[in-house]
């Protein structure tokens, strides 16, 4: 298998863990809670770790560009969840 092939299958599922996560309903306070597996967190940090010391291929920039933009994303709604969960209650 390429390395291409191996980002493409790491990000499907990195992609597929959020829209699992965000497909099961999940309240205000699990959204602020929400991280990545262990799993995806090791496959970003390596990609991190490689950029700093050997420098990325063209197909590990995108990857790690697109692991950023769904990292974007995702920060996004926890800000949204945390704000959500600091306005009062009726």
């Amino acid at each position: 298998m390429s390395v291409n092939a191996i980002l493409e299958t790491d990000l499907s599922v990195i992609y597929n863990e959020v829209a699992d996560f965000f497909a099961s309903s999940p309240s205000a306070q699990q959204m602020a809670e929400y991280r990545l597996s262990d799993a995806s967190e090791r496959l970003i940090s390596d990609l991190l770790e490689a950029n700093r010391t050997r420098g990325l291929t063209p197909d590990e920039r995108a990857a790690l560009d697109e692991y950023t933009r769904i990292e974007r994303l995702v920060q996004a709604i926890k800000v949204r969840a945390f704000a959500r969960l600091k306005q009062p209650q009726p």
